[in-house]
């Protein structure tokens, strides 16, 4: 897309939520776009409400599967707000559901007290997510396994042949890798029949170390878009060995489990497949090229899985 292209949908995704939150009786000014990648997140001025409007879906593009999804993360978020946990909470002045509106599908969330040190994906100790991951495994609610796994990556993948950075061979190597994995991936049943000592759980899904938001108050967990059930070591996959040391250090400290070596090998392929299935997003979000790269050559010098 070109960046006027670009421009146009993000200012279609905030006319939409603009229109959007009239519609539920918020008194809606104007929006202004606070983050724009895979979100265009806008303020609804003056409420202190935020949407969040997905425009490049990592998961399935089907609107009932979509609106599942988001549903899943409002339901979740909004049970750890009950339980304690730092969240970014769902906006109580709207009902917690999503709101489909020409075209786009949004949730709806409390505005944010940022810090002025707040840094969009800038990460924080790993004695969080230890914490966050506490917590969750209380959640009552039934979540997929490993949905950004299995829901979303087979369509990423069978598009691979639109990606000219991918090479024929590269493309049936991803294939495969993908089919022996899923073997393993597929469901949870699979899983435990592999690792039968280990948890499954719910999880954030996609990297909860990163994935909040420095405010006045202190650190709020945000964008639970991915979340989902699985090992804990999803949650981890690709942070290297001083993040999974610091994580398993704060994990024992609660009473919880260390990581295992091998299951975290295994959730560092699923999560490389991930990144090259996202290749195929690049036309959509041009920006993701570089951020690709290095993920795409660490995929290429690591063996095939097997």
């Amino acid at each position: 897309m070109t960046p006027e292209e670009l421009a146009a949908r993000t200012r279609r995704a905030v006319e939409a939520a603009v229109r959007a939150g009239r519609d539920l009786g918020l008194n809606v000014d104007h929006g202004a776009v606070l983050h724009d990648v895979f979100s265009v997140v806008v303020h609804l001025r003056p409420e202190p409400v935020v949407a969040r409007i997905p425009v490049v879906l990592t998961g399935s593009t089907q609107p009932d599967r979509q609106t599942a999804r988001q549903q899943r993360e409002l339901d979740v978020v909004a049970w750890l707000d009950t339980q304690g946990i730092p969240v970014v909470r769902p906006s109580p002045l709207v009902p917690r559901v999503p709101v489909r509106r020409d075209g786009f599908s949004m949730t709806f969330w409390e505005l944010a007290d940022v810090a002025d040190d707040h840094q969009p994906y800038q990460g924080v100790e790993m004695s969080y997510s230890a914490e966050l991951h506490q917590a969750l495994a209380g959640y009552p609610g039934k979540l997929p396994f490993l949905a950004p796994f299995n829901d979303g990556l087979p369509d990423l993948l069978a598009r691979l042949q639109t990606v000219d950075v991918l090479t024929p061979t590269e493309i049936d190597r991803a294939r495969s890798d993908f089919d022996k994995l899923q073997q393993l991936l597929a469901d949870r049943a699979a899983f435990e029949s592999a690792f039968p000592g280990i948890p499954v759980q719910p999880l954030q899904g996609d990297g909860p170390s990163h994935n909040v938001i420095r405010t006045t108050s202190g650190i709020r967990f945000a964008d639970f878009e991915d979340v989902t059930s699985g090992p804990v070591e999803w949650d981890l996959a690709l942070l290297g060995p001083d993040a999974v040391a610091e994580y398993d250090h704060a994990a024992h400290e609660r009473g919880l489990r260390r990581t295992d070596p091998t299951v975290r090998r295994l959730m560092d392929h699923a999560r490389r497949l991930q990144f090259v299935g996202c290749l195929t997003l690049v036309p959509q979000l041009p920006v993701l090229a570089d951020g690709l790269a290095e993920v795409l050559a660490d995929w290429r010098s690591t063996p095939a899985f097997e």
